[in-house]
Protein backbone atom coordinates (compact mmCIF):
# COMPACT_ATOMS: atom_id res chain seq x y z
CA UNK A 1 0.00 0.00 0.00
CA UNK A 2 0.97 3.52 -0.62
CA UNK A 3 1.55 5.34 2.53
CA UNK A 4 1.58 9.13 3.47
CA UNK A 5 -1.24 11.57 3.14
CA UNK A 6 -0.88 12.12 -0.54
CA UNK A 7 -3.23 12.05 -3.39
CA UNK A 8 -2.24 8.75 -4.23
CA UNK A 9 -2.05 7.25 -0.47
CA UNK A 10 -4.24 4.08 0.85
CA UNK A 11 -5.15 6.54 3.08
CA UNK A 12 -6.80 8.82 0.72
CA UNK A 13 -7.99 5.99 -1.28
CA UNK A 14 -9.70 3.53 0.46
CA UNK A 15 -13.08 3.95 -0.05
CA UNK A 16 -14.53 0.57 -1.50
CA UNK A 17 -12.42 -1.25 1.45
CA UNK A 18 -14.45 1.06 3.93
CA UNK A 19 -17.95 0.76 2.15
CA UNK A 20 -17.32 -3.22 2.26
CA UNK A 21 -16.52 -3.37 6.31
CA UNK A 22 -19.31 -0.82 6.58
CA UNK A 23 -21.70 -2.76 5.74
CA UNK A 24 -20.64 -5.41 8.03
CA UNK A 25 -20.48 -3.06 11.42
CA UNK A 26 -23.58 -3.95 12.60
CA UNK A 27 -23.20 -7.75 11.98
CA UNK A 28 -20.08 -7.30 13.96
CA UNK A 29 -21.71 -5.16 16.67
CA UNK A 30 -24.02 -8.36 16.81
CA UNK A 31 -21.49 -11.03 16.46
CA UNK A 32 -20.02 -9.69 19.79
CA UNK A 33 -22.92 -9.31 21.51
CA UNK A 34 -24.16 -12.97 21.34
CA UNK A 35 -20.87 -14.49 21.29
CA UNK A 36 -18.30 -12.81 23.58
CA UNK A 37 -17.63 -14.53 27.02
CA UNK A 38 -16.64 -11.96 29.50
CA UNK A 39 -16.00 -14.41 32.22
CA UNK A 40 -14.29 -16.60 30.27
CA UNK A 41 -12.52 -13.93 28.37
CA UNK A 42 -11.78 -11.34 31.33
CA UNK A 43 -11.79 -13.70 34.16
CA UNK A 44 -9.03 -11.95 36.57
CA UNK A 45 -7.60 -8.99 34.33
CA UNK A 46 -9.58 -6.07 33.99
CA UNK A 47 -8.10 -5.25 30.70
CA UNK A 48 -9.61 -6.69 27.17
CA UNK A 49 -7.25 -6.28 24.14
CA UNK A 50 -7.48 -6.12 20.88
CA UNK A 51 -6.03 -6.43 17.82
CA UNK A 52 -6.48 -5.29 13.76
CA UNK A 53 -4.18 -7.87 11.52
CA UNK A 54 -3.70 -5.45 8.16
CA UNK A 55 -4.70 -2.53 9.90
CA UNK A 56 -3.12 -0.41 7.13
CA UNK A 57 -2.55 3.45 7.52
CA UNK A 58 -6.11 4.49 8.51
CA UNK A 59 -8.79 5.72 8.99
CA UNK A 60 -11.38 2.23 8.04
CA UNK A 61 -9.17 0.88 11.19
CA UNK A 62 -10.53 2.91 13.65
CA UNK A 63 -13.97 2.42 12.43
CA UNK A 64 -13.87 -1.17 12.55
CA UNK A 65 -12.24 -0.43 16.06
CA UNK A 66 -15.16 1.91 16.97
CA UNK A 67 -17.88 -0.94 16.02
CA UNK A 68 -15.62 -3.95 18.59
CA UNK A 69 -15.87 -1.61 21.41
CA UNK A 70 -19.17 -1.11 20.77
CA UNK A 71 -19.92 -4.45 20.80
CA UNK A 72 -18.07 -4.99 23.87
CA UNK A 73 -19.89 -2.03 25.45
CA UNK A 74 -23.36 -3.39 24.60
CA UNK A 75 -22.20 -6.40 26.20
CA UNK A 76 -21.18 -5.56 29.42
CA UNK A 77 -24.17 -3.77 29.48
CA UNK A 78 -26.11 -6.71 28.74
CA UNK A 79 -24.61 -8.64 31.47
CA UNK A 80 -24.86 -5.95 34.08
CA UNK A 81 -21.23 -5.44 34.69
CA UNK A 82 -20.33 -2.11 35.48
CA UNK A 83 -16.55 -2.60 35.62
CA UNK A 84 -15.77 -1.78 31.88
CA UNK A 85 -11.95 -3.03 31.42
CA UNK A 86 -9.16 -1.16 30.11
CA UNK A 87 -9.19 -1.71 26.34
CA UNK A 88 -5.66 -2.27 24.70
CA UNK A 89 -5.47 -1.80 20.74
CA UNK A 90 -2.51 -3.82 18.69
CA UNK A 91 -2.70 -2.32 15.15
CA UNK A 92 -0.36 -4.50 12.92
CA UNK A 93 1.05 -4.73 9.54
CA UNK A 94 4.09 -5.26 7.46
CA UNK A 95 7.17 -3.52 8.92
CA UNK A 96 6.48 -1.46 5.49
CA UNK A 97 3.79 0.72 6.95
CA UNK A 98 3.26 4.15 7.44
CA UNK A 99 2.37 4.04 11.64
CA UNK A 100 3.25 7.26 11.24
CA UNK A 101 0.18 8.57 9.36
CA UNK A 102 -1.54 6.08 11.29
CA UNK A 103 -0.87 7.43 14.15
CA UNK A 104 -1.06 10.65 13.39
CA UNK A 105 -4.83 10.25 12.67
CA UNK A 106 -5.89 7.95 15.99
CA UNK A 107 -8.73 9.22 17.49
CA UNK A 108 -8.01 11.26 20.54
CA UNK A 109 -11.74 10.29 22.54
CA UNK A 110 -9.06 8.19 24.82
CA UNK A 111 -11.11 5.32 24.24
CA UNK A 112 -8.39 2.92 24.71
CA UNK A 113 -4.48 2.76 24.64
CA UNK A 114 -2.54 2.07 21.14
CA UNK A 115 0.20 0.48 20.18
CA UNK A 116 1.99 -0.11 16.70
CA UNK A 117 3.00 -4.75 15.89
CA UNK A 118 4.84 -4.19 12.41
CA UNK A 119 5.21 -7.98 11.30
CA UNK A 120 3.88 -10.78 9.27
CA UNK A 121 0.62 -12.12 10.66
CA UNK A 122 1.61 -15.43 9.06
CA UNK A 123 4.21 -15.78 12.16
CA UNK A 124 3.88 -15.35 15.77
CA UNK A 125 3.47 -11.65 17.08
CA UNK A 126 2.18 -11.72 20.37
CA UNK A 127 2.80 -13.84 23.87
CA UNK A 128 0.82 -16.55 24.57
CA UNK A 129 -3.40 -16.21 25.21
CA UNK A 130 -2.15 -12.38 25.14
CA UNK A 131 -4.86 -11.77 22.57
CA UNK A 132 -9.06 -11.19 23.45
CA UNK A 133 -10.39 -10.19 20.01
CA UNK A 134 -9.07 -9.89 16.53
CA UNK A 135 -10.40 -8.26 13.77
CA UNK A 136 -8.80 -8.44 10.05
CA UNK A 137 -11.00 -6.84 6.46
CA UNK A 138 -9.82 -7.97 3.55
CA UNK A 139 -6.03 -8.59 4.61
CA UNK A 140 -5.83 -12.38 4.59
CA UNK A 141 -6.61 -12.45 0.63
CA UNK A 142 -3.41 -11.35 0.12
CA UNK A 143 -0.64 -14.02 -0.03
CA UNK A 144 2.57 -14.04 1.74
CA UNK A 145 4.35 -14.30 -1.61
CA UNK A 146 3.38 -15.65 -5.22
CA UNK A 147 3.71 -19.31 -6.18
CA UNK A 148 7.03 -20.25 -7.27
CA UNK A 149 5.47 -22.08 -10.07
CA UNK A 150 3.86 -19.73 -11.81
CA UNK A 151 6.94 -17.97 -12.51
CA UNK A 152 8.92 -20.91 -13.56
CA UNK A 153 8.71 -21.28 -17.54
CA UNK A 154 9.30 -24.96 -17.27
CA UNK A 155 6.22 -25.47 -15.08
CA UNK A 156 2.85 -26.31 -16.03
CA UNK A 157 1.86 -23.53 -13.69
CA UNK A 158 3.58 -21.07 -15.73
CA UNK A 159 1.23 -17.51 -15.61
CA UNK A 160 2.63 -16.31 -18.84
CA UNK A 161 1.91 -13.13 -20.26
CA UNK A 162 -1.01 -12.48 -16.72
CA UNK A 163 -0.48 -11.28 -13.79
CA UNK A 164 -3.35 -12.71 -12.44
CA UNK A 165 -5.22 -16.19 -12.17
CA UNK A 166 -8.14 -14.91 -14.08
CA UNK A 167 -8.39 -16.72 -16.80
CA UNK A 168 -5.50 -18.58 -16.69
CA UNK A 169 -5.12 -22.53 -17.01
CA UNK A 170 -6.57 -24.37 -13.83
CA UNK A 171 -2.71 -24.61 -12.49
CA UNK A 172 -2.28 -21.41 -11.88
CA UNK A 173 -5.22 -21.43 -10.00
CA UNK A 174 -4.50 -24.35 -8.03
CA UNK A 175 -0.84 -23.03 -7.38
CA UNK A 176 -2.45 -20.15 -5.48
CA UNK A 177 -5.22 -22.23 -3.78
CA UNK A 178 -2.13 -24.59 -2.77
CA UNK A 179 -0.12 -21.44 -1.64
CA UNK A 180 -3.29 -19.75 0.17
CA UNK A 181 -4.06 -22.96 2.15
CA UNK A 182 -0.57 -23.03 3.67
CA UNK A 183 -0.62 -19.05 4.50
CA UNK A 184 -3.98 -19.42 6.59
CA UNK A 185 -2.78 -22.57 8.39
CA UNK A 186 0.07 -20.31 9.63
CA UNK A 187 -2.55 -17.98 10.21
CA UNK A 188 -4.26 -20.11 12.06
CA UNK A 189 -1.66 -21.87 13.98
CA UNK A 190 -0.52 -18.43 14.96
CA UNK A 191 -3.24 -17.37 16.16
CA UNK A 192 -4.07 -20.34 18.47
CA UNK A 193 -1.34 -19.73 20.35
CA UNK A 194 -2.39 -15.76 20.82
CA UNK A 195 -5.76 -15.70 21.59
CA UNK A 196 -6.75 -16.40 24.96
CA UNK A 197 -9.54 -19.65 24.78
CA UNK A 198 -13.11 -18.16 24.44
CA UNK A 199 -11.36 -15.07 22.57
CA UNK A 200 -13.11 -14.21 19.14
CA UNK A 201 -11.88 -13.39 15.74
CA UNK A 202 -13.63 -11.87 13.06
CA UNK A 203 -12.46 -12.07 9.49
CA UNK A 204 -13.32 -9.97 6.13
CA UNK A 205 -12.48 -11.20 3.16
CA UNK A 206 -13.08 -11.86 -0.58
CA UNK A 207 -14.35 -15.27 -1.46
CA UNK A 208 -15.97 -17.22 -4.06
CA UNK A 209 -19.11 -19.69 -4.47
CA UNK A 210 -18.97 -23.01 -3.13
CA UNK A 211 -17.83 -26.18 -5.94
CA UNK A 212 -16.36 -23.05 -8.43
CA UNK A 213 -13.24 -23.11 -9.79
CA UNK A 214 -10.75 -20.15 -8.80
CA UNK A 215 -10.94 -18.38 -12.45
CA UNK A 216 -15.04 -18.34 -12.31
CA UNK A 217 -15.00 -15.81 -9.54
CA UNK A 218 -12.12 -13.69 -8.10
CA UNK A 219 -10.64 -10.24 -8.11
CA UNK A 220 -9.47 -10.33 -11.36
CA UNK A 221 -11.98 -8.53 -13.09
CA UNK A 222 -10.95 -5.74 -11.10
CA UNK A 223 -7.62 -6.08 -12.22
CA UNK A 224 -8.06 -6.43 -15.79
CA UNK A 225 -7.51 -2.82 -17.13
CA UNK A 226 -3.83 -2.66 -15.18
CA UNK A 227 -3.26 -5.74 -16.74
CA UNK A 228 -3.95 -5.08 -20.35
CA UNK A 229 -2.08 -1.70 -19.89
CA UNK A 230 1.21 -3.15 -18.80
CA UNK A 231 0.91 -5.58 -21.93
CA UNK A 232 0.04 -3.01 -24.12
CA UNK A 233 3.53 -1.63 -22.53
CA UNK A 234 5.19 -4.99 -23.34
CA UNK A 235 3.71 -4.99 -27.53
CA UNK A 236 5.44 -1.83 -27.87
CA UNK A 237 8.91 -2.41 -26.26
CA UNK A 238 8.59 -0.01 -23.64
CA UNK A 239 8.82 -3.01 -20.94
CA UNK A 240 9.72 -6.52 -21.46
CA UNK A 241 7.67 -9.40 -21.69
CA UNK A 242 9.97 -11.54 -19.21
CA UNK A 243 9.37 -9.03 -16.85
CA UNK A 244 5.44 -9.61 -17.19
CA UNK A 245 5.70 -13.14 -16.48
CA UNK A 246 7.49 -12.89 -13.74
CA UNK A 247 4.98 -10.33 -11.81
CA UNK A 248 2.14 -11.85 -10.26
CA UNK A 249 -0.65 -9.81 -8.05
CA UNK A 250 -0.36 -12.56 -4.82
CA UNK A 251 -4.45 -12.19 -3.97
CA UNK A 252 -6.40 -15.24 -3.93
CA UNK A 253 -10.39 -15.68 -3.42
CA UNK A 254 -11.29 -19.08 -1.29
CA UNK A 255 -14.64 -20.63 -1.32
CA UNK A 256 -16.64 -21.02 2.17
CA UNK A 257 -15.55 -24.81 2.05
CA UNK A 258 -12.38 -24.22 1.62
CA UNK A 259 -11.70 -22.14 4.45
CA UNK A 260 -14.06 -24.21 6.75
CA UNK A 261 -11.62 -27.50 5.79
CA UNK A 262 -8.58 -24.65 6.69
CA UNK A 263 -10.14 -24.33 9.78
CA UNK A 264 -11.31 -27.70 11.32
CA UNK A 265 -8.11 -29.18 10.06
CA UNK A 266 -5.80 -26.59 12.46
CA UNK A 267 -8.40 -27.59 15.39
CA UNK A 268 -7.44 -24.47 17.57
CA UNK A 269 -11.34 -22.50 16.84
CA UNK A 270 -14.74 -23.15 16.51
CA UNK A 271 -16.66 -21.98 13.40
CA UNK A 272 -19.37 -19.78 14.73
CA UNK A 273 -20.02 -17.91 11.40
CA UNK A 274 -18.99 -18.51 7.97
CA UNK A 275 -21.13 -16.31 5.59
CA UNK A 276 -21.29 -15.35 1.89
CA UNK A 277 -22.36 -11.33 1.40
CA UNK A 278 -24.83 -10.55 -0.86
CA UNK A 279 -22.65 -9.98 -4.53
CA UNK A 280 -23.29 -6.56 -5.17
CA UNK A 281 -22.45 -3.62 -8.88
CA UNK A 282 -18.68 -3.13 -7.96
CA UNK A 283 -17.23 0.32 -9.36
CA UNK A 284 -14.16 0.15 -11.61
CA UNK A 285 -11.25 0.72 -9.82
CA UNK A 286 -10.13 4.04 -10.25
CA UNK A 287 -6.46 5.59 -11.14
CA UNK A 288 -5.68 6.81 -7.26
CA UNK A 289 -6.93 3.55 -5.81
CA UNK A 290 -4.74 1.22 -8.52
CA UNK A 291 -2.01 3.45 -7.50
CA UNK A 292 -2.81 3.59 -3.43
CA UNK A 293 -2.90 -0.57 -3.76
CA UNK A 294 -0.24 -1.55 -6.23
CA UNK A 295 2.29 1.28 -7.36
CA UNK A 296 4.60 0.43 -4.63
CA UNK A 297 4.95 -3.73 -6.05
CA UNK A 298 4.62 -2.04 -9.70
CA UNK A 299 7.63 0.25 -9.28
CA UNK A 300 9.75 -2.70 -7.18
CA UNK A 301 8.99 -4.61 -10.63
CA UNK A 302 9.20 -2.18 -13.35
CA UNK A 303 11.20 0.41 -12.14
CA UNK A 304 9.96 4.34 -11.10
CA UNK A 305 10.19 5.60 -15.14
CA UNK A 306 6.99 4.11 -16.12
CA UNK A 307 4.94 4.87 -13.28
CA UNK A 308 3.21 8.16 -14.93
CA UNK A 309 2.88 6.67 -18.96
CA UNK A 310 1.14 3.28 -16.80
CA UNK A 311 -1.33 5.15 -14.87
CA UNK A 312 -1.91 7.71 -17.62
CA UNK A 313 -2.93 4.82 -20.10
CA UNK A 314 -4.42 3.14 -17.04
CA UNK A 315 -6.75 6.35 -16.90
CA UNK A 316 -7.64 6.37 -20.48
CA UNK A 317 -8.39 2.61 -20.67
CA UNK A 318 -10.90 3.06 -17.57
CA UNK A 319 -12.57 5.89 -19.31
CA UNK A 320 -16.03 4.87 -19.78
CA UNK A 321 -16.15 1.44 -17.80
CA UNK A 322 -19.48 0.22 -16.08
CA UNK A 323 -19.44 -0.70 -12.97
CA UNK A 324 -18.80 -4.60 -12.45
CA UNK A 325 -22.06 -6.50 -12.47
CA UNK A 326 -22.40 -10.05 -10.01
CA UNK A 327 -22.08 -12.08 -13.30
CA UNK A 328 -18.81 -10.61 -14.69
CA UNK A 329 -16.94 -12.85 -12.35
CA UNK A 330 -16.41 -10.76 -9.74
CA UNK A 331 -15.89 -12.14 -6.04
CA UNK A 332 -17.91 -11.49 -3.14
CA UNK A 333 -17.41 -11.35 0.37
CA UNK A 334 -16.92 -13.28 3.32
CA UNK A 335 -17.69 -13.28 7.03
CA UNK A 336 -16.45 -15.49 9.04
CA UNK A 337 -16.27 -15.45 13.29
CA UNK A 338 -14.26 -17.71 15.14
CA UNK A 339 -13.88 -18.93 18.79
CA UNK A 340 -10.79 -20.09 20.52
CA UNK A 341 -10.90 -23.84 21.50
CA UNK A 342 -10.65 -24.00 25.49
Amino acid sequence: MTGGDGPYSYAKNSNLQKESAEKLMGMLVGSIVENLDIKQVCPISNSFRIVDFGCSTGPNTFVAVDAIIQGITQKYQQEGISNFPQIHVFFSDHVSNDFNILFANIPKDGKYFAAGVPGSFHGRLFPRASLNFVYSSHALQWLSKVPEEITDASSPSFNKGRIFYANAPSEVGQAYRAQHARDIEAFLSARAEEVAPGGLMALLLSGRHDETSPAEYSLGPLFEPLESTLLDLANEGVLSHEKIDSFNLPIFSSSPEEFRAIIQENGGFEILVLEKQAQEFHPVVTTAECRAGFESIIRNQFGDEIIEQLFDRYSKKIEGRFPLKPDDGIAMGLFILLKRNP
